[in-house]
């Protein structure tokens, strides 16, 4: 069994409260889960209205399987416009 994690670092440039960034927040997360099937969860700047890092894990039995889904899920980052990645780590146990 192997588990690979994807922490992200972004900005939320556009978020003006905690409220509005965790309504951003929590559009990313669902969407990651459903389309992923991964585990994801805030993990840093928790007070921070603009900034913020999720941690995202998956399970699976091929390292390279991990190394595409979290490629994938990076490239998913990328791709959102409400959010402006700053840092990420990858890591696969």
């Amino acid at each position: 069994m192997l588990i690979g994690t994807l922490q992200v670092e972004f900005l939320i440039p556009d978020s003006e409260s905690l409220k509005a960034k965790r309504m951003v927040l929590s559009s990313i997360k669902q969407r990651l889960q459903n389309k992923f099937n991964v585990s994801v969860a805030e993990v840093d700047y928790n007070d921070l209205w603009q900034r913020s890092v999720l941690g995202v894990a998956i399970v699976a039995n091929e390292k390279r399987f991990l190394e595409q889904a979290l490629t994938q899920i990076l490239s998913f980052f990328d791709e959102n416009d409400q959010i402006e990645v700053v840092d990420h780590r990858i890591e696969i146990l």
